[in-house]
């Protein structure tokens, strides 16, 4: 049955990694969601089978209930629902402001590019210097509402 849960919990992860690397918002706060389920399912599997409560009143230390995992897990939930509203309220802005929920690519990052492909171009000459790094450098207009 543990197999069977951490399989689960891999799927689970799987997912949630494959639907962070989308393009569009709505699918990034599913796969935070879905890593945070996965994360979950790990801690309580880890607690191991349960057992009696973590109450001493004389019996073997081998018997109680671990409670750890569960407080991980209670801590994990609590981290993933901060995390889930403030993407949704990140989703909902940038829903109102652009109609769209596409993340856009940053333009500081095209410009770190262009700056290292002329820093690899000067260094390397034989270097193709037609090539398209920079050529959408300008950030496209946003219309206002």
């Amino acid at each position: 049955m543990t197999i069977l849960v951490a399989a689960v919990a891999a799927v689970l992860f799987a997912c949630g990694t494959w639907l962070l690397m989308q393009r569009r918002l709505s699918r990034i706060i599913i796969g935070i969601g879905l890593l945070g389920h996965g994360a979950n399912l790990l801690l309580v599997t880890s607690g191991g089978s349960g057992g009696r409560p973590p109450i001493i009143d004389g019996s073997p230390l081998g018997d109680y209930a671990d409670p750890l995992p569960q407080a991980l897990a209670l801590t994990a939930i609590v981290i993933t629902f901060g995390v889930t509203a403030f993407l949704l309220a990140l989703g909902y802005r940038s829903w109102q402001l652009t109609g769209d929920d596409q993340v856009e690519d940053d333009v500081e990052d095209r410009m770190v590019q262009r700056r290292e492909a002329d820093h690899a171009e000067s260094e390397h000459p034989d270097v193709d210097p037609d090539n398209d790094l920079g050529s959408d450098l300008e950030p496209a207009p946003v219309e206002q509402a």
